[in-house]
């Protein structure tokens, strides 16, 4: 079975180790799973992958979660809701045809590992950031009844329910007791930025998650652990995520959260 990510900078990605030790670990050997980035995407140059390496699925990551949709033939109830995908399987028709099913896993990820840490003061969450994996979160959060903004620069992405990060003053900060980075800011090797909050307000009741998992401890979950507040990275969201994928791929599709 020929797997893959699809990216524009995957040097340091989860999934390829991840997968790699699955199939080693299960005898799986005639599995495999490659980076392979691309620069800009279109159909051709994706159309060229899959036909090349003779793809049955592969996952999809920053920034194309959201350029990709066109190019599928079907999409997933989760994923066309999202409006983003991050995993797709490839049904070959015949040797040299086939068609795209889109579907989304990072919600369901998100969901499972943010659950156990969720308490009676996380009524109200900021997402920070507005890409695809934005939309998961909120897809996820909108699952769970809770209440969601999103912060970002630009504030006519996505209406009424985003601030920009000016006005994240200490009533909002108070307001919002789970906050979630969705950007790719303090990725390693850009392991010192960090988004642009008032980390003053920030106390023991906020639970802080990060999206990035390398480094593990990013300078946004730092700032918020010394304020006082509860933090978590993403790798297991990874993990969870990598594992409904790999459902997905094999017919499995179970996807009880």
């Amino acid at each position: 079975m020929n797997l893959g990510l699809i990216g524009k900078s995957l040097t340091h990605s989860f999934s390829p180790a991840y997968f790699t030790n699955k199939f080693v670990s299960e005898s799986l050997n005639n599995h495999q799973y490659k980076a392979y980035e691309i620069e800009q995407l279109d159909e051709v140059k994706l159309h060229e992958l899959i036909s090349n390496e003779q793809l049955e699925g592969f996952n999809v990551t920053i920034p194309y979660k959201e350029s990709i949709l066109p190019f599928m033939n079907e999409l997933s109830d989760d994923a066309s809701a999202i409006g983003a995908v991050n995993t797709v399987v490839v049904h070959w028709t015949n040797t040299a045809n086939y068609t795209l099913k889109g579907y989304n896993t990072d919600w369901t990820g998100f969901l499972k590992a943010i659950r156990p840490f969720l308490t009676v003061h996380h009524q109200q969450a900021l997402i920070l950031g507005t890409g695809g994996a934005a939309k998961a979160i909120a897809y996820a959060l909108k699952s769970l009844g809770i209440e969601y903004f999103f912060a970002s620069r630009n504030k006519k992405e996505l209406g009424s329910n985003i601030l920009n990060y000016n006005e994240l003053n200490q009533h909002a900060m108070a307001h919002f007791k789970l906050i979630i980075n969705t950007t790719p800011l303090g990725t390693f090797p850009a392991i010192e930025s960090f988004p642009d909050l008032p980390y003053h307000f920030i106390g023991k009741d906020h639970l802080i998650c990060d999206l990035v998992y390398n480094p593990s401890e990013t300078k946004f979950m730092q700032l918020s652990k010394a304020s006082g507040a509860a933090v978590l990275n993403g790798l297991s969201m990874l993990q969870f995520q990598a594992d409904e994928a790999w459902k997905i791929w094999t017919n499995k599709k179970g996807h009880s959260v």
